[in-house]
């Protein structure tokens, strides 16, 4: 079933290619553009559960001073704040558990896009492929070690597989490396800046989906450094996937901490002041 679904979004990314190709467009930009469809495609079949999770988390934002008035009226009876929280929420149409839905249902695409653009990259269809300077079938940390020259002890260059951050990261320290290195730069620069990108965008999400949440604070940061380290060995493809799907990810938020603020405001409030403890 996944080797099915794998050869369908193959089927469909090379439909798309076949489309731009047809209309004059090189590969580069075929590839780059099939990619960036797709990332509308699953954005828009995505969207009813997208937007009802966002308005969820960005009502149970708003719902948190009422919360507080609630843990402390009945911090001592959980089955009473069990049943007014779900009261709370009933009230204000929040679903707590409507916040994962979307991500898991684009984790198997992203995985499955991964698996393709290894494939395609294999079986050398996107080799020296380029979409604004952005290596489709190669990571940062390929492109870096194609810049760097980095090769085994016969002579050959050392497999995808065998790569990794600190293996490059040391490769890289000496006088003649950094020259190789920046004299190759457009090599992997754009890959490395699209990797930035990606970081930048995944922290403001974090951050508008946690505004206001002191205990969120930290993983707003360890979020993004963390899909940062994971992101160095991903194919410029995914990333690609992975940056457009976050631009439109946080510009649909925006939009709806809009609405839901407007919304909430006409809200009934649950209690004008901390109601006292009898």
């Amino acid at each position: 079933m996944w080797e099915q679904a794998k050869n369908l979004l193959r089927g469909l990314l090379e439909i798309m290619y076949n489309g731009m190709t047809k209309i004059g467009l090189g590969d580069g930009f075929a590839w780059g553009l099939a990619i960036i469809f797709l990332t509308l495609l699953v954005r828009i079949l995505m969207h009813p559960l997208t937007q009802k999770q966002m308005t969820s988390m960005q009502k149970m934002q708003k719902l948190q001073p009422m919360l507080k008035v609630l843990q402390d009226k009945y911090g001592d009876d959980k089955e009473a704040l069990n049943r007014e929280t779900m009261s709370l929420y009933k009230q204000h149409g929040v679903n707590p558990a409507s916040g994962c839905l979307p991500l898991l249902i684009q984790l198997p695409v992203f995985i499955l896009l991964y698996g393709v653009l290894y494939d395609l990259t294999k079986a050398d269809a996107l080799k020296n492929i380029t979409f604004f300077g952005i290596s489709l079938g190669g990571s940062v940390l390929t492109t870096m070690a194609d810049a760097l020259h980095l090769v085994d002890e016969s002579g050959q260059p050392i497999p995808t597989d065998q790569l990794g951050v600190v293996m490059v990261f040391l490769s890289s320290l000496s006088m003649n490396a950094l020259r190789l290195l920046f004299s190759n730069i457009g090599i992997w620069i754009f890959n490395l800046i699209l990797l930035i990108a990606i970081a930048y965008l995944t922290w403001l999400q974090q951050h508008l989906t946690s505004a206001g949440n002191s205990q969120m604070a930290m993983m707003n940061w360890i979020m993004p450094l963390f899909l940062t380290y994971i992101c160095f060995q991903l194919p410029g493809g995914v990333l690609l996937y992975w940056g457009v799907s976050s631009l439109m990810g946080i510009v649909h938020q925006l939009k709806v901490v809009k609405i839901t603020s407007e919304e909430m405001k006409n809200k009934p409030v649950l209690y004008k002041e901390k109601p006292k403890n009898k």
